[in-house]
Parts: structure tokens; sequence; C-alpha cells
């Protein structure tokens, strides 16, 4: 009965700390992106602004994939409810393992048009509004479905590899290893939606350097889908970028979004 309360509690803490009207994002931050063969590699799963968030645990109920790849192997992961951290695995294979995890979509429901207006204008989505009231929408009371897609790098061994499509609906991949590569001209990465380039993207760059502090930047993809990230040695980076479309006919909700992060670390030497 205890740990019914205790999840009920839990779960609803979640769901406001959640809710991407602030613009919070959503990643996985392993212990250590760099491991040696054969030691656990540990992630917790975060939600927050500014690279700093709260952990959370391990919900079974709010996962619709959990999986380790490494080169064309994949492999589903299974934790146990409440774990924290969420990700505590033992990758007896040399190479990048790249970490996945999607959550179930969730609804929240803005109260007003303003609240809106900054998660737009923040990920530079431009003139949503003219399209909300085209479609007859009200301007408060209305609601939104979020569904997360989170990847993360992490170097095991010698972390040879590269990072690939993953099935995603929507992913940033990385075209470099962050770990083995020149990163001279920065980190080239795609964003897909669908499984296609996407344009004209926004993408957020979180990088923590190693006193802790982050600096926050966005660029656009190309015609490709493609940008360059900027990177440091010594620094963590978040990566964020987000799909909003109109939600299908006859939903209580009125939008969609759709929110694509990436970590890697640069080495420090």
């Amino acid at each position: 009965m205890q740990y019914r309360l205790f999840c009920s509690i839990l779960c609803s803490g979640l769901t406001l700390a959640a809710g991407p009207g602030l613009s919070h994002e959503f990643w996985i931050e392993p212990e250590k992106y760099q491991e040696v063969l054969g030691n656990t590699v540990v992630a917790r799963l975060r939600n927050g602004q500014g690279f700093k968030g709260a952990e959370q645990p391990y919900l079974d109920h709010r996962i619709a994939r959990f999986e380790v790849r490494q080169g064309a192997a994949a492999a589903p992961y299974q934790g146990r409810m409440g774990d924290m951290p969420a990700f505590t695995a033992e990758l007896a294979q040399d190479g990048l393992a790249v970490l996945i995890h999607q959550t179930r979509p969730q609804t929240l429901t803005y109260d007003t048009w303003e609240a809106f207006q900054a998660f737009i204008d923040h990920k530079g989505f431009g003139d949503i509004r003219k399209q909300h009231q085209a479609r007859g929408l009200p301007e408060a009371g209305f609601g939104e479905q979020y569904t997360r897609y989170a990847k993360s790098l992490v170097a095991v061994g010698n972390g040879s590899g590269s990072d690939t499509a993953t099935g995603l609906e929507t992913e940033i991949v990385a075209l470099a290893n962050p770990y083995t590569d020149d990163l001279s001209q920065g980190l080239p990465v795609r964003v897909l939606y669908q499984g296609k380039p996407r344009p004209n993207a926004q993408v957020e760059i979180f990088a923590k350097a190693p006193d802790g502090s982050v600096t926050i930047s966005t660029r656009l993809t190309d015609a490709e889908g493609e940008t360059a990230v900027p990177v440091m040695q010594g620094h963590q980076y978040l990566l964020d970028a987000v799909v909003l479309r109109p939600a299908p006919e006859g939903k209580d909700y009125v939008w969609e979004s759709l929110w694509a992060a990436l970590t890697f670390a640069v080495p420090a030497e």
C-alpha cells in the first residue's frame, strides 16, 4: 500500500515536472561517458532546464522503448520499477554504445496562450498562432501531447564505431564519433523526422564545462538536415531538436510535440 502511494505521488510529480510548456528537456546522462570494458555502465534519466535537472526513476509504464545498440546489435534493456539510476548494465563488447530511451506519450493543458507562445518562441517554430487560429482553436485551455526520444553515446573500451539512425520517429544522429574522430571542425549531426532529414530545424546546444557551468546556443540544419556543433575538449553536450505538429482529428489535445535529444562528451585529451 505504501509502495502504491509512493508511486502515485511520484508519478504525479513527474507529470508536472516533465511538461514541455516550460521548455524542459529530457535526456540520458551517463555516469561516465567513457567506460572500461567489463565495468558497469551507469546512466540516469534527467528532466530539467539548462542541462541541469531532476533524476527520474525507471518506470516501465512510462517507457515505450529502452535499448542499447553496439554496431549492428541491439538489445532491449529491462530495469526494475523505481530504479535510480534507471540504467545499469555490463556491456561485454568494445565500441561505441548508443543508449536509446523513448517515453510513452503524455499530455498537458495550456491555461494561457502566453505559456504556449513562450514554448513556440524558445524552440523557433515561427508563427504558430496563425495556424492555431485558422483551425478555430481556443487560445486557452487546450492540450498538447508530447513524446521524448533520447539517445546517448558512451565509449566502451576503445569506443570505436558510429552512431546510426535507430528508427525513432525523430532523432539526432551523430555523423562522427566524438571519442575517436577529429572534431576540429565540430561534431556533424543530422536531424531526422520519420526517417528523413529535417531541414531548417533548430538544434539547441547545451555545453557543460568541467566546472559545471553551462552555455547555450542554437544552430539551424541545412537542406540535408545537417549542422556542425562546435565542441571543446573536456565538455559534455546535450543537443535538443523538437517537432511540433497538429494533432490528428478527434483527439482531446490539439498539438503534438516530439522531442529528440542526444548526449555525448568530448574527451579532455
